[in-house]
């Protein structure tokens, strides 16, 4: 199989460290969906980041969908969300708050930085703003940092996702979400950032 995407965008590096940790072993092409679309939309028509092509050609994209193929099947060895309820719940409410986060990023960065300065659309910016420090302010008081410690066998689809989010916010929009107004989701990342998984899937 084939994970086509660059490393820079969450939704790539969140599927390519869901693979690794579902032991499922993949090759990566680092195509961009922008510099290199005529070769990225040779694979995929639509140009979406990431990609997934399996072994008989057929592409499958949205890391969600991708990572749920994986485990239900490719015979992963595990499984990235947990089975009782309440952790359940919790899991999905985090990975929902990551992605939330992550659009809004992105949302902002291609405000400000494809569109003319002249058609750029403040308020609406704002709106973007507001929904991504509230994403990252749910996810800070529900005291991530509790999660510090333990080895990457412990982490989960939801601590993946809620890592891969805050390191790409803060590569983007430093200025926007401060690292001093969120101490744990700081403390989090840099755990998160060490584990081999990680050090082997570098956004940059």
């Amino acid at each position: 199989m084939k994970l086509i995407g660059m490393l820079d965008s969450p939704y790539v590096r969140r599927t390519a460290i869901g693979l690794k940790l579902l032991g499922i072993p993949f090759d990566h092409l680092s195509l961009s969906v922008f510099s290199t679309f005529d070769a990225f939309q040779a694979f995929n028509p639509v140009v979406k980041a990431p990609t997934l092509i399996l072994e008989d050609g057929q592409a499958l994209m949205d890391s969600t969908l991708i990572l749920d193929y994986a485990r239900h099947c490719l015979g992963a060895s595990r499984s990235l969300l947990p089975d009782t309820t309440r952790e359940r719940v919790m899991a999905l409410r985090h990975i929902g708050l990551a992605l939330a986060a992550c659009e809004k990023t992105v949302q902002i960065v291609y405000e400000r930085k494809l569109r003319p300065i002249e058609k750029q659309h403040e308020p609406l910016t704002e709106r973007f703003r507001t929904q991504l420090l509230n994403a990252y302010a749910a996810l800070e008081s529900d005291e991530l940092a509790t999660a510090v410690g333990g080895d990457e066998s412990h982490m989960g689809l939801s601590e993946v996702s809620v890592a891969v989010a805050w390191r790409f916010t803060q590569l983007m929009l430093p200025e926007l979400v401060k690292c001093e107004d969120f101490p744990a989701l700081r403390q989090f990342s840099t755990w998160a950032e060490e584990l081999p998984v990680f050090l082997s899937t570098p956004i940059v």
